[in-house]
């Protein structure tokens, strides 16, 4: 096996065990969901980001469409606590409402914007697994001119359906990168969640 693929392997791997260190704020699986149905989410989600990075458009066109397929499968909650991390815990209900709001926008337009560098190729659903007490959908991102790569998804039903609470793109664990990145911000703000949330609210 060539050493750049077995160092992907070993990073992707490495990305699914650390999405373990975000499990105190993830929901709890419940036991009615299976892998099928966790592959049955992202194959649904793939579907329609390809309509979108098929019919290709503006930013501005893009970033709405995007917005919706976030809102449609992801556990937008689950994602914006875990990246907060530790001050999720004693912040209010209204802060933290309010903290979710801001960073669904942020994260719809970061990664709306991500997904539109696919525009002209495709994504393919491979394998579901369980992991722990998730489970990990395998996609592969096939873009014009470039090697194919591994873009992962991981579902749970823990907030009471299947939706994705995290990604893995090409080895890049989203959850733990938007951890960092959040707790930087949070930090130059004097650990001010409301000053974080205002922030957040300039960058959408």
């Amino acid at each position: 096996m060539p050493n750049n693929l077995l160092k992907f392997r070993r990073r992707a791997f490495l990305s699914t065990a650390l999405a373990g260190s975000a499990l105190p704020f993830l929901p709890r699986r419940a036991e009615a969901l299976t892998v099928g149905q966790a592959q049955a989410l992202v194959e649904a989600a793939v579907a329609d980001v390809n309509r979108v990075i098929a019919a290709g458009g503006s930013e501005a066109q893009v970033l709405p469409q995007m917005e919706r397929i976030f809102q449609t499968y992801a556990d937008v909650p689950t994602i914006a606590r875990s990246v907060l991390g530790p001050p999720a815990r004693s912040a209010s209900r209204a802060q933290m409402r309010a903290f979710t709001d801001a960073f669904q926008d942020y994260f719809s337009a970061k990664y709306g914007r991500r997904f539109r560098e696919f525009i002209g190729g495709s994504i393919e659903v491979n394998s579901a697994r369980a992991v722990r007490s998730f489970f990990e959908v395998i996609t592969t991102v096939n873009m014009r001119g470039e090697y194919p790569f591994e873009l992962r998804w991981l579902v749970s039903d823990g907030s009471g359906r299947p939706l994705f609470f995290n990604l893995i793109i090409a080895g890049v664990n989203l959850m733990i990168s938007e951890r960092t990145e959040i707790g930087a911000m949070l930090e130059a703000r004097g650990g001010s969640i409301d000053a974080l949330t205002q922030h957040l609210r300039t960058l959408a």
